[in-house]
């Protein structure tokens, strides 16, 4: 009686202590939750800004460097990296944890925008964007997986709708920004000046991200032998032998049998179906989730998600080229135009994710709102040079408040038709048809402009220097304005032309978007209970200490296995064992298998996609690392 009466009081601590370190996503204080947002957000802001800081900067960067023909590079081998890089994160977030992966993400941008303010030549800054770009797209794949574990399904769609008014800003006041920056201090300080804001941010996540999901850690060499390194490398490979075929072939005018024209093109599609098979048939871990591939929902999300992104970069980029060549406004008062569309993606957002919180359904206002963009090219096709003020403005706004709701609704809507332990990799199934819809949306539409550009001059232009007229006006869009009226008549209306067709082109990927969503059915948000949050295991009221560990050693040993049929019942082993009395702890520690002969042990099989757990996500035991989404390790650690 003594003995139990002394060891009373410890008992409620131990119990204290051990849910204390067990806070899963749905847990966790209104402060620590806000934390996690603020990080995440404020890195998803700065991750949409470098994607449009740069082409209001580059006729800076070109002077110096006197490198414009590569200049174009600046943009698209950030889109470039974006698109590959992408869709390794969602298995980042499984086998490194929330906090890992998004302090990988965040260090890459950081990084990599770090080393273009201190580049010192064209290919350094080349190269260092390029790194940025492998955090970039990460940045946001994290926040989505993030928001999505604090949130049941029907309530992330308003967080969603959140996060987006950040990426919106971002897109929006990047190019702004870049160039007020530029103006007054030097290109160099329009990257340098994000550092204090990427510092707080990886410290908001450090200190914040801690909550734990299910399932039970892997050591990082582990971790490192589950990437799939030869698929990213042949995607890579695939994805920037196209942009260079599209680069030679259109903008710079090669011929077909030109073998700085062929050559890409023949790598891009070799390299695109070793990717294919590697994806399907080789992998141990994919990027790509084949098994995802054979779905309908998701299949039909990522068409949806890759034509949608074609045609917001295509806007994007060309909208305030017309203001620019077409009006002779300057380069500022050009790239204001594309402010309303940012403000009317952040209003739609937020609004498709109020109506999806509200109704718990998503079907109707895709249908409603979905066409809106459509409607927007369509009025943007139809600019010319007389048109007023409301539709040189405002024509862009039903554009950008359609595709936000589109974004956001295909979202929640692949979210819905797929198991929660695969929420983190159809995010980042979803988001590599996105990438790669932004890379394509620059790199098709510029081919298209340029071959357009070309054949409008040649039909106008017949001096006896035309070819050196035509080049010079296709590479210089600014000298436009110091051309004699009849040459500047001649090349406005060949850009007016151009960028028409361009325009075009983005009203039929939004309408092949809008049809490609149409069978995608309805589904109650409400049906998926919460089933990410850390288990609650009951207080070991009397298992020593010494059991518990070995028991523990014994589960680490077991899951060096890697068998998903086995991690449930390991689990209940545990926990029916630690309400186990000590005079059947012999008997339980028995029955606990700690090592196999080779003969019993099961064939490790290839897996589906990443790293697939009936419990959920994955983590690594780190302090620092990754520590945070493993399923016992402590807040404090």
């Amino acid at each position: 009686m003594s003995t139990s009466h002394e060891r009373a009081p410890l008992l409620p601590r131990i119990d204290i202590a051990i849910h204390k370190k067990r806070l899963g996503p749905h847990e966790i204080s209104r402060s620590m939750r806000y934390g996690i947002l603020a990080g995440i957000w404020m890195a998803t802001f700065l991750s949409s800004v470098n994607m449009t800081l740069v082409p209001t900067m580059l006729p800076s960067i070109s002077s110096e460097f006197q490198k414009s023909h590569q200049a174009s590079w600046l943009g698209t081998d950030y889109l470039l990296a974006t698109s590959t890089f992408t869709p390794l994160y969602g298995r980042l977030a499984n086998v490194l944890g929330r906090r890992g992966a998004a302090q990988v993400a965040v260090l890459f941008t950081g990084l990599g925008t770090i080393a273009c303010g201190l580049s010192t030549n064209m290919e350094m800054l080349i190269a260092s964007r390029f790194l940025a770009g492998i955090g970039g797209g990460g940045i946001n794949t994290i926040a989505t997986i993030v928001v999505s574990d604090m949130y049941s399904l029907r309530e992330r769609g308003l967080a969603q709708g959140v996060a987006s008014v950040f990426n919106g800003f971002g897109l929006g006041f990047g190019g702004p920004l870049g160039g007020l920056i530029t103006d007054w201090f030097g290109w160099r300080w329009a990257f340098l000046c994000q550092v204090p804001l990427f510092l707080i941010s990886l410290s908001l996540t450090t200190f914040n991200l801690r909550y734990v999901t299910k399932g039970k850690g892997k050591s990082a060499i582990e971790v490192l032998k589950r990437i799939d390194y030869f698929g990213s490398f042949t995607l890579l490979i695939s994805v920037g032998s196209m942009l260079m075929f599209l680069s030679t072939r259109f903008n710079a005018n090669l011929p077909w049998f030109d073998a700085r024209v062929i050559v890409p093109l023949a790598l891009s599609i070799v390299f695109f179906i070793v990717f294919v098979v590697v994806e399907i048939y080789i992998a141990p871990e994919p990027v790509l989730a084949p098994f995802l591939l054979k779905q309908r929902i998701p299949v039909l999300v990522g068409i949806s998600n890759f034509l949608v992104a074609i045609c917001n970069f295509t806007i994007t980029y060309f909208f305030p080229m017309w203001f620019q060549t077409v009006m002779l406004t300057n380069a500022s008062t050009a790239g204001l135009h594309i402010l309303p569309n940012s403000l009317s993606m952040s209003l739609g957002s937020v609004f498709a994710g109020w109506m999806m919180h509200r109704t718990g359904k998503y079907k109707m206002i895709n249908l409603i709102f979905g066409i809106f963009p459509f409607i927007g090219t369509v009025l943007i096709s139809q600019i010319h040079e007389d048109s007023g003020w409301i539709q040189s403005w405002f024509s862009i706004i039903p554009m950008g408040f359609g595709n936000a709701v589109v974004l956001q609704t295909m979202l929640i809507a692949l979210l819905a038709h797929i198991p929660e332990s695969h929420m983190a990799v159809g995010t980042g199934f979803g988001q590599l048809f996105r990438g790669i819809g932004q890379v394509g949306g620059v790199a098709i539409s510029s081919a298209i402009f340029q071959w357009k550009l070309d054949s409008a001059l040649r039909e106008r232009i017949h001096d006896p220097d035309a070819e050196e007229i035509i080049t010079h006006l296709r590479q210089n869009a600014r000298a436009i304005g110091t051309l004699p009226p009849r040459l500047q008549r001649i090349a406005r209306d060949s850009y007016a032309v151009s960028l028409k067709s361009v325009f075009f082109f983005a009203s039929v990927s939004t309408l092949m978007a809008y049809l490609a969503r149409l069978p995608i059915p309805e589904k109650d948000l409400d049906s998926r209970p919460r089933s990410n949050s850390a288990p609650s295991l009951p207080p070991p009221a009397s298992v020593p200490s010494s059991s518990l560990a070995s028991k523990r050693r014994s589960r680490d040993v077991e899951g060096e296995h890697d068998q998903e049929q086995e991690t449930e019942g390991e689990c209940s082993e545990e926990l029916s064992a630690s309400t186990t009395p000590d005079s059947e702890i012999s008997e339980a520690e028995a029955s606990f298998p700690v090592s196999r002969s080779p003969t019993a042990m099961p064939q490790r099989r290839r897996r589906l996609s990443t790293f697939e757990s009936t419990e959920g996500i994955l983590d690594l035991e780190s302090r620092w690392i990754g520590g945070s989404a493993r399923t016992g390790t402590s807040v404090t650690d």
